[in-house]
């Protein structure tokens, strides 16, 4: 966490998250909760011809939680569906871009395993 790219990854998306708020019209939705530390994270997502036409998030949590899912919905917006299912966590946590210790993993999946959550 003292990495200085670390700290700027997490605090911009975190202070100027990425599509923030409910999609209107959802037809894919899920929220999900981390019972361990109490992170909770909502996305909606319009999808239209299989593919992401807009998506957006809510929650409250710590940063990193947070800031996942803003980065998240910037990676997969405009993708095939079937893509993005095809996406793995360590696949996600390297678009990140960051190194995360163990503990920290968990905060940081908590929007991917929603949104893969929300599109079966």
């Amino acid at each position: 966490m003292n990495d200085p790219l670390y700290r700027e990854i997490i605090l911009e998306n975190f202070e100027h998250p990425q599509n923030y708020g409910v999609v209107k019209n959802a037809n894919a939705e899920k929220t999900s909760v981390n019972e361990l530390c109490g992170d909770k994270i909502h996305i909606s997502a319009r999808i239209v011809n299989k593919k992401i036409a807009e998506i957006a998030w809510e929650g409250e949590g710590c940063a990193i939680a947070r800031a996942a899912a803003s980065i998240l919905t910037g990676e997969t917006e405009g993708q095939p569906v079937v893509k993005i299912k095809k996406m793995t966590s360590e696949a996600f946590l390297k678009k990140m871009g960051i190194t995360l210790t163990p503990a920290r993993r968990k905060c940081a999946l908590l929007g991917f395993a929603t949104l893969q959550e929300a599109i079966k």
